[in-house]
């Protein structure tokens, strides 16, 4: 409990999806009874008249900002004006209106995307404008580290008190195993749950497996962005991971052992590989705000293979989503 959350009216955008819903649960947890969860059915937050009326029904103290148009490599492949532009028009403008409305405090949530596509392991805060992204994930990046800049800007003329935050690669339960936009990890748990109970011989898998990713627990993450909120007041970026980088193929082959699928593995070397590896320098986080993941992997991962075999059972159904 803390007494920096007990009278401070929150918003979290994004807050009934996968990462938000920890961030809420973790703000409760520390004593935060003001919390408000905006819906895009009613406020897309792409609309600046939206955010205006958000703001006027809520009267926030801090905002944190997760809500974003996010997906896999096929997804941002597909939709990357439409992940730029929606991206990058919810970051503005709600950031605008929240210094314009003297909200005491603005909480970016940007993203390893961000991160030039060749850049020294591990990344530091300070490469992120040594190169160009990814080129599969480039429009969703940029759109996101705007939020850096903006909030660079607005404290230099205006003083105004933001920060940007950098979360590696997320997974936990209640994670959005759709497969048109999920992410590596519940894409694999989902696509090796399938085969095996189809019986299936063998599965595809995109790329070769070289590249390596490092992997946050989402309840972890949520907890670096809180402690953020309350103890981090300057507008340098800041990381947030597990210090864990584990390959690709290495990564299916522990998904596949985990979901009992026995059969072959089957590599698409004519698909993308992405990123060819992404391991981030946590110093910065653990020295300005007290923040270390404490997550296991094999323990997150377990637990996350365990959420959706029992999601998919109650739902009744192949593909679990969240909001």
């Amino acid at each position: 409990m803390s007494s920096f959350w007990s009278k401070r009216r929150v918003v979290v955008t994004g807050g009934a999806g996968f990462l938000g819903s920890y961030v809420v649960d973790r703000l409760r947890a520390v004593g935060c009874e003001q919390i408000m969860i905006p819906r895009k059915s009613e406020f897309d937050l792409t609309e600046v008249a939206a955010i205006q009326r958000l703001y006027d029904q809520t009267q926030p103290n801090l905002i944190i900002h997760l809500a974003a148009v996010v997906g896999g490599i096929g997804a941002n492949r597909e939709h990357p004006a439409k992940f730029f532009y929606e991206n990058l028009m919810m970051g503005t403008q709600l950031l605008h209106e929240a210094w314009r409305r003297g909200v005491e405090k603005f909480v970016a949530i940007g993203t390893v995307c961000a991160y030039p596509k060749f850049t020294a392991v591990p990344f530091r805060e300070e490469t992120l404008w040594d190169g160009y992204p990814e080129e599969t994930n480039a429009p969703y990046g940029l759109a996101k580290k705007m939020l850096l800049v903006q909030s660079q800007a607005y404290r230099q003329e205006y003083g105004y008190n933001s920060n940007f935050l950098l979360p590696v690669n997320l997974y936990g339960p209640r994670d959005n195993f759709d497969p048109a936009v999920s992410h590596v990890i519940p894409a694999l748990i989902k696509k090796c749950v399938d085969a095996r109970d189809a019986d299936a011989s063998e599965i595809v898998v995109w790329g070769d497996g070289s590249p390596t990713r490092e992997f946050l627990y989402a309840a972890d993450a949520a907890e670096g962005i809180v402690l953020a909120a309350e103890r981090y007041n300057e507008s340098e970026p800041v990381n947030l991971g597990s210090a864990f980088e584990i390959s690709i193929k290495d990564l299916v082959q522990i998904i596949a052992r985990a979901t009992r699928f026995t059969g072959r593995i089957v590599w698409d070397a004519g698909k993308p590989n992405g990123q060819p590896r992404r391991k981030l320098d946590t110093s910065r986080a653990t020295r300005l705000f007290g923040f270390e993941a404490h997550t296991t992997f094999e323990e997150g991962l377990r637990r996350t293979v365990e959420w959706y075999e029992s999601a998919r059972c109650t739902r009744g159904v192949s593909a679990v989503t969240t909001e």
